[in-house]
């Protein structure tokens, strides 16, 4: 979902896409934490909502809703464009997926997006088979000459919605931080790694972190710019479990972040 903030320029074009603005604050913030569920919270609902602010002004809202039951998950997921951004162009992104629980991780079996810029609309579908990407439908459709990659080639990457609802969720202190993560958009691939956990007040912890562009991304994006920082804060949420209030980041644009209403 997708949500530094690196501010992904679009594809191709010199100039920054309010949908990438706002997808790529997503992404960061829900790939940030480990796809490993705990044993007792199998079987759970969570829900959470995000404002995504830059340089202080409140650009967008990530709102993520989920279930897991009987050895399957499925969630659902709305970023679009709120605040002062909202004034100057309404855009929205939609996401679902499902998928199984295997060995307390979480494997999508099918990821769903669409998406309205307020000039343009897109969609795709992407399926799963052995932990593979197969693109279904992606539109409007991929050029010839752009950089998107072989779907064959992403074994072992999840979804952006699938990475939401596992990290925007309530998870066990000793699973905080100090994880890797690897991102498939059906074009892209994006990496996200976190250091060891530090303390915080108040019980909580802070966890310094990298997003990294890695590969499908024009030659533009790459040479502009392709590690990019920030910090995860997480406070404690009751019974031994860790929630993520807010994202701290360095973007192209000046600071923004991430915060849990």
């Amino acid at each position: 979902m997708a949500m530094t903030l690196p501010i992904l320029p679009a594809s191709g074009a010199k100039g920054p896409s309010l949908r990438r603005l706002l997808l790529a604050g997503a992404v960061l913030a829900v790939s940030a934490l480990p796809l490993a569920l705990p044993l007792a919270a199998q079987e759970q609902r969570d829900s959470a909502v995000y404002d995504l602010q830059l340089r202080g002004i409140t650009a967008g809202t990530l709102t993520i809703d989920g279930r897991t039951a009987g050895g399957r998950y499925q969630a659902t997921g709305r970023l679009q464009s709120s605040g002062l951004l909202a004034m100057l162009r309404k855009i929205r992104y939609d996401a679902e997926v499902r998928g199984q629980v295997a060995g307390g991780r979480l494997v999508p079996s099918r990821y769903v997006e669409a998406a309205d810029t307020g000039r343009r609309q897109s969609n795709a579908v992407m399926d799963y088979v052995r932990g593979v990407p197969q693109v279904k439908e992606y539109q409007p459709p991929r050029k010839p000459d752009d950089k998107a990659l072989d779907p064959a080639t992403q074994a072992g990457t999840v979804d952006p919605m699938t990475a939401a609802f596992a990290v925007l969720r309530d998870v066990p202190a000793d699973q905080a931080c100090n994880r890797s993560l690897a991102l498939f958009d059906g074009q892209r691939r994006t990496a996200v790694s976190l250091a060891t956990p530090k303390a915080a007040p108040g019980g909580g912890v802070t966890c310094a972190g990298e997003y990294r562009r890695v590969a499908g991304f024009s030659a533009d994006d790459m040479a502009e710019k392709t590690r990019f920082p920030f910090t995860l804060h997480l406070a404690p949420a009751g019974e031994g479990m860790l929630r993520v209030t807010q994202v701290t980041m360095d973007t192209i644009y000046g600071k923004g972040a991430l915060k849990r209403r």
